[in-house]
């Protein structure tokens, strides 16, 4: 398909080459800039003559790009995974008829996509709110207004209707710049940080060479987290800070990539701190067994504050440590040092 005969331009997908993807392939960057498909659906569309550079359809995934080329072409309608009720048990904080509060626990995917079809926090949703949810934001995601990693448990909101979706979303857009939205999370990370409090400001996007990392890039989007030092742990030849981190932005893993970025991964992560893996074999036994255990990113949303969308009434929702956090929490306890404000 030739993109000039194709689709109506309102229905046509456009990008300009930034410099930083000069000589890059079309393939690659065109999945860079077009998150939604995969890299592998977009080297199909370009063989299929789906994809135009500069107006002239390209079928060569190789093809290099320069500075300034106008990538176009026509992404495929999203499929509908018609999401179905499920009866999963969902820890409830707060509930009325405008939105419902949840603990989501580890493991737990916010909503359907490739690979996590069911079993997401968005098939409970439909079981438990009943067919009025659907179509609240969205039929792929319905009453969705954030999202938590798969791995990171805590406090999560939905919406129920969509004065409330309208409104949520709003306040999440604004990172509680202006408004009141409060977003605060415990974090366990390898090493001890110099200061007691810190910004980090370094903008997100992408992994060029993983697609399932985020990095921090010149060409990314403004990526802001606060933190500050709860507690330090540490042994001979190991450092554990117990942070709590506020989100000032709202990216993709934004507070793994940040907290490796400036030199302490989260503890366990699987993506952020594989170069730190061998810390965990200089943790006395009993630690050192908590966090073989945990098999995923020492991370936990403890707690969301926000308006409430009708009344505007100030809440605010917490959630303890999960089972196996609290463990590693408690597991080094003993090891606690009281010089962490030095």
């Amino acid at each position: 398909m030739d993109i000039k005969d194709g689709p109506a331009a309102d229905e046509v997908a456009q990008y300009v080459v930034p410099p930083a993807q000069a000589g890059g392939r079309l393939d690659a960057v065109l999945t860079e800039l077009h998150e939604e498909l995969s890299r592998s659906r977009i080297k199909d569309l370009i063989l299929a003559g789906a994809v135009a550079v500069d107006g002239a359809t390209i079928c060569e995934p190789k093809h290099k790009v320069k500075p300034g080329n106008e990538i176009s072409f026509a992404p495929p309608p999203p499929e509908d995974p018609d999401p179905e009720p499920e009866d999963i048990p969902l820890d409830i904080l707060f509930e009325d008829d405008q939105l419902i509060v949840i603990n989501k626990p580890v493991g737990m995917v916010v909503h359907p996509a490739p690979g996590s079809p069911s079993g997401t926090l968005v098939n409970a949703l439909i079981y438990h709110c009943g067919d009025s949810l659907m179509g609240i934001g969205g039929v792929k995601r319905p009453g969705i207004v954030h999202r938590l990693d798969k791995d990171t448990s805590g406090v999560m909101v939905a919406a129920k209707t969509q004065t409330a979706h309208t409104h949520l979303a709003d306040q999440f857009a604004d990172h509680g710049r202006t408004g009141p939205l409060r977003r605060a999370y415990t974090a366990f990370a390898w090493g001890r940080t110099q200061t007691p409090s810190g910004t980090i400001d370094a903008p997100l996007g992408r992994d060029p060479r993983n697609r399932l990392k985020q990095a921090v890039r010149k060409d990314g989007r403004e990526a802001i987290t606060h933190y500050t030092v709860q507690a330090r742990f540490g042994g001979e030849n190991w450092d554990i800070t117990r942070l709590e981190c506020r989100l000032e932005t709202g990216r993709t893993h934004q507070i793994r990539v940040h907290m490796a970025h400036i030199g302490y991964p989260l503890v366990a992560d699987p993506l952020y701190a594989t170069g730190f893996a061998t810390k965990a074999n200089r943790l006395p036994e009993k630690l050192r067994e908590i966090v073989g255990g945990l098999g995923r990113q020492a991370l936990h949303a403890r707690e969301l504050g926000f308006a409430h969308p009708v009344s505007q009434e100030k809440m605010l929702f917490s959630a303890p440590l999960p089972p196996d956090l609290d463990a590693l929490n408690m597991g080094l306890e003993p090891y606690n040092l009281a010089d962490f404000r030095r």
